[in-house]
């Protein structure tokens, strides 16, 4: 407990002043202590053990107590080591009843035993600046009239502070105030209070009131302080006369101004307040009975009206002194004076007369035309007699003066009916009087329409699709035109103009109804023959003389999946199956045969895809889905069958889609056969011929003299050109070599018709043709063949190959 209370005030570092003033060999002496109140609980004050002398082994067995008179909790002592320690803070003002006291003592009795010993303790409660200077009221209110002398006085309240000596208040501070001031004065007993004082004349009108802060400060350090708020309300006297805002009044006024009608109010302001701004109205001795009798004065508000009718032609300057008088027990007044002029007033309405007006007229009548002519009047003189006239500054149409108060209505714009049918033409008359008086009358004009506006098309160009198969007389598309004339001005007629396309008139593919312009088709059209066609069809009115206007038609014709993929590779002599033979040492991934079918349809509707349909095994042979090569995926065993059953399905990619099939027969055979690569010609084994009838003879000899006739022709065509080439070997597998890229794209490629023609002459033969895509310039077109019983192989540069078949 003794280390404890030593440590704590070193740490809040508190100084504690002790005076020890006493004779410890006195049995009854007084040990005197003093200390600052407020300090920390546990601080020790002293060692009592020490200071009395005593040893302080014995102290644990002697009992020492410490007896506080009448405040025991707030000291205590160590009854090991003789410290005396505070227990509970020390609080000056509370512990001293007289707040004034400048000291503060607390008695105690320190007591031993063995034997017993009784010390008398006197602690000095020293004062701390723990409080601050504070007033009474916060708020302090004070009256004073504005006509108060300057230096009068007025007693404030003073601040108490609970400290006492230098710590209690010592001055007074006012705020900043070119109106007051304080003077400090001190009582018998040192107290300090201050006295307002008066060193400017105060004016109400100028400031009501004025607000001040009245600061207390005490004589500690550091010093506190304490505010009051001190509010100053002046009091008004009477000190100020009414004034108008004007001395002098000019008011114009109209005659017959109806009775009750106000001419002025007049506003007189008394900066004063209460009675002595409340202000009353009359008239002065220099005001005429006539004028009193004229005009009426409100006595309080100043209202000035109409008390009778007013003639300008009687009287037009009344003259007037209107005087304003305070209600203050001094009144103080002031006067203006009022001249009233009378203006004569503008009762005549203008007159006006139209004459001569035309309506209806024609849309396409020429400018500067005279429609109207009008005449003006007021009976009205000097500028309430003189007229204006106008019309809305938006019509096409214009006034135009003629002579004295006679205007001409003419046109001054294009007219156009199709945009505004007819015209409301107001014509406005205002004479110059104040205020303006006016008249108006409508007229009506109508337009006749005219022949004037060609038949429109909502669009330049039309593009109509049809779909192929389509059934005679099915409606295509409505193709109305606009024409916003009228009558026989906007009834239109229809027509195809005639254009013949491969000796046929566009009449007989399509007709139109002349009343709507419904537009129907004659015919089925078949995409495969006919993609579209263009044509005009005509508009005309029935106008005098008609106008008319074309708009170009274009016909698609859409492509239906109508036809069925043609399987021409591998080729089937008989029927739809095909056999084939392979050697059983075929390695794996070898191109055992290729389907090619072809579809005479477009686009999506000629996209071919290969399947299997069915397969002997599954694992032995895999489709190409794109190109139809059917390829070994693994190499024969000896628990293969020797006859495998391949059946293909062909599919365009048409909605919904059409297919063709073809069955192929393959048979494993131990001899090598010679690989589809080897681009060689077998002799066919059988006649290929032996069961085609003659007509299919003699059809194929025709194509192929045609297809003979076609490539001398390109060739002499070819050779006519001044470029240099070399030509290739020989080989009786290849029909062209080394084409020119554009060449090859022209004959052999692009030109479907010349590809049918080699089909037809090599199958002749026993051979297939089969087309391939267009290669890159420069590469090698090649026609081959190969044997039936090997079935087909491509080179990757070929442009078509050819297979043979074994005779």
């Amino acid at each position: 407990m003794a280390e404890h209370c030593i440590v704590q005030p070193c740490k809040r570092y508190v100084s504690v002043f002790l005076l020890f003033s006493a004779t410890l060999n006195t049995m009854y002496a007084v040990t005197h202590y003093s200390i600052p109140e407020e300090m920390e609980e546990g601080s020790v004050i002293a060692n009592l053990a020490s200071d009395l002398g005593l040893n302080m082994n014995s102290l644990s067995k002697r009992k020492m107590r410490l007896d506080v008179i009448a405040n025991t909790k707030y000291l205590d002592v160590n009854k090991e080591t003789g410290e005396l320690y505070i227990v509970e803070r020390l609080d000056r003002e509370s512990l001293c009843t007289t707040k004034t006291a400048t000291s503060c003592f607390l008695k105690m009795d320190a007591t031993i035993e063995n034997p017993i010993r009784m010390f008398n303790i006197e602690l000095e409660i020293m004062d701390i600046n723990d409080n601050a200077p504070h007033f009474r009221r916060d708020t302090m209110d004070l009256d004073i009239s504005e006509s108060t002398p300057v230096g009068e006085r007025f007693s404030l309240n003073n601040a108490v502070d609970p400290d006492v000596g230098s710590n209690t208040v010592k001055t007074y501070h006012l705020s900043e105030s070119e109106h007051f001031n304080i003077e400090i004065q001190t009582g018998r007993d040192g107290a300090k209070f201050a006295d307002l004082i008066l060193k400017k004349a105060l004016d109400r009108e100028q400031q009501a009131v004025h607000n001040l802060i009245l600061t207390a400060v005490d004589g500690g350090v550091p010093a506190r302080s304490g505010t009051a708020n001190i509010i100053v309300r002046v009091l008004d006297t009477n000190d100020n006369a009414p004034k108008f805002n004007t001395d002098t009044y000019n008011i114009d006024i109209m005659e017959n101004s109806p009775i009750g009608s106000l001419v002025v109010k007049l506003n007189a302001t008394d900066l004063d307040e209460g009675t002595n701004s409340e202000i009353t109205y009359s008239y002065s001795l220099y005001t005429s009975e006539k004028t009193q009798g004229t005009f009426s004065l409100n006595a309080n508000n100043g209202e000035i009206t109409v008390k009778e009718m007013i003639n300008y032609e009687d009287f037009r300057i009344y003259d007037m002194e209107v005087i304003a008088t305070d209600k203050g027990a001094n009144s103080l007044s002031s006067q203006c004076k009022l001249t009233i002029l009378v203006t004569d007033m503008n009762d005549n309405h203008p007159e006006m007369s139209i004459k001569s007006f035309q309506s209806p007229i024609k849309e396409n009548v020429a400018i500067d035309t005279v429609l109207a002519v009008v005449s003006v009047s007021d009976k009205d003189s000097g500028e309430n007699g003189i007229v204006n006239i106008h019309i809305a500054d938006q019509l096409p149409f214009a006034l135009r003066e003629s002579s004295d108060n006679y205007y001409e209505l003419v046109v001054s714009q294009p007219l156009d009916r199709e945009k505004v049918p007819e015209y409301e033409i107001t014509f406005t008359v205002t004479d110059r009087g104040s205020p303006p008086l006016s008249d108006n009358e409508t007229m009506t004009l109508e337009l006749l329409d005219v022949n004037d506006n060609v038949p429109q098309f909502p669009q330049s160009f039309y593009t109509i699709p049809v779909m192929e198969n389509n059934a005679p007389g099915a409606l295509l598309s409505s193709l109305t035109a606009f024409d916003p004339d009228l009558h026989e001005n906007q009834y239109l007629v229809y027509f195809i103009i005639e254009k013949e396309i491969v000796n046929t008139s566009m009449s007989m593919l399509f007709s139109i109804n002349p009343e709507n312009g419904n537009l129907y088709a004659l015919k089925t059209f078949d995409y495969e023959i006919e993609k579209e066609f263009l044509f005009h069809i005509e508009a005309r009115d029935s106008g005098v003389p008609p106008l008319s206007s074309n708009v170009t038609v274009h016909i698609i014709i859409v492509d239906q999946n109508d036809n069925t993929p043609v399987i021409v590779s591998p080729w089937r002599a008989h029927g739809s199956v095909v056999e084939e033979k392979i050697p059983r040492s075929t390695d794996k991934g070898s191109l055992v045969s290729k389907v090619i079918a072809i579809d005479t349809d477009s686009v999506q509707n000629s996209r071919i895809t290969y399947q299997f349909l069915q397969v002997t095994d599954a694992t032995l042979f895999s489709l190409d889905q794109y190109n139809g090569e059917i390829r070994t995926m693994r190499m024969f065993s000896y628990r293969d069958p020797r006859h495998q059953r391949l059946v293909v399905i062909a599919k365009d990619n048409g909605d919904p889609a059409l297919s063709a099939t073809v069955t192929i027969k393959l048979s494993t055979v131990e001899t090598a056969v010679k690989a589809y690569s080897d681009m060689t010609e077998v002799p066919l084994e059988y006649d290929i011929f032996s069961d085609l009838n003659l007509y299919l003879v003699i059809g194929l000899g025709s194509v192929s003299f045609l297809l003979l006739i076609t490539i001398l022709v390109t060739c002499v065509l070819k050779c006519q050109k001044p470029k240099p080439s070399n030509a290739a070997p020989p080989s009786r597998n290849s029909v062209i070599s080394e084409r020119n890229s554009t060449i090859a794209d022209s004959t052999l490629v692009s030109n479907d018709a010349y590809w049918y023609s080699l089909f037809l002459a090599e199958t002749r033969k026993g051979k297939l043709v089969v087309r391939q895509p267009v290669p890159k310039a420069g590469s090698r077109y090649i026609v081959s063949s190969l044997p039936r019983s090997t079935g087909l192989t491509e080179t990757s540069d070929s442009a078509a190959s050819t297979l043979q078949y074994p005779k």
